[in-house]
């Protein structure tokens, strides 16, 4: 099930593992498994590509890094397929999410001798390339009466839903705003006017789309398997000044 009406859709490039989610999705939606069971699971792949990168071999890294994609999308569509929407699924996503990222650039850090300086700089440009690609993402699913489960503005707790417990979504959204917070904030800054605009065109959202995390975890598994390790930590530097690019470009459509 798409996140938006088929009418607005656009070519997510870092979505290239929904059919699979879809499918195993599909095979999960008359069982006990839940979104959760799929979201640890996607952690475990990220943990063991992990383990993959910090022992060389790149192949079996960039096998787990894929298939924590396709996972990562599975439990969302586990959520749509059974009706099961929850606050908790979605920041125990994203919490699992910036972990894997944080320990994904220190083993980059770690087999390349990088500075760590550097390593910490590429990790807010990821954060911030994925904040930019979310915002934009959700506004137009919102605009669009697509899927509401994350918010525009994560700025107040939210409530719980069905078979939800307000204790347990009033924790996990105080350690995703920990996370998120600055980038939130960093991103809402620089183009606050984004949820006015009127005109956000396909090609934009695709160009957006590397921005996601699904594209940047191809990126480096590929860069692993094809010798270019020490680039990882540059490239997503430099990548992130793509950011004012895409912004200006939303912008100057939209006057």
């Amino acid at each position: 099930m798409s996140k938006l009406p088929k009418e607005h859709q656009f070519l997510d490039l870092s979505d290239y593992g929904r059919p699979f989610a879809v499918f195993i999705a599909n095979r999960l939606k008359t069982t006990i498994f839940t979104p959760i069971h799929v979201t640890l699971a996607f952690t475990v792949c990220g943990l063991l590509a992990i383990a993959f990168i910090l022992n060389g071999f790149y192949w079996s890294a960039l096998f787990f890094l894929i298939l924590k994609s396709v996972l990562d999308a599975a439990d969302g569509e586990l959520a749509r397929i059974k009706n099961t929407p929850s606050h908790t699924g979605r920041y125990f996503d994203s919490i699992s999410d910036f972990m894997l990222n944080l320990l994904f650039i220190i083993s980059i850090w770690y087999i390349t001798n990088s500075d760590i300086f550097l390593a910490l700089i590429a990790f807010v440009g990821l954060e911030l390339q994925g904040t930019l690609y979310n915002y934009y993402y959700v506004i137009l699913r919102n605009r669009h009466n697509g899927d509401t489960t994350s918010r525009v503005f994560e700025n107040k707790t939210p409530t719980a839903l069905r078979d939800e417990n307000q204790q347990t979504v009033n924790i996990l959204y105080r350690i995703y705003s920990f996370c998120y917070g600055p980038y939130d904030r960093i991103i809402y800054g620089l183009d606050k006017n984004a949820i006015k605009g009127k005109y956000q065109p396909n090609w934009l959202m695709t160009a957006v789309s590397t921005f996601g995390l699904g594209f940047q975890l191809l990126i480096i598994g590929l860069f692993l398997v094809f010798n270019l390790k020490a680039y990882i930590i540059p490239f997503f530097i430099g990548y992130s000044l793509l950011i004012f690019v895409f912004i200006l470009i939303r912008q100057v459509l939209n006057k």
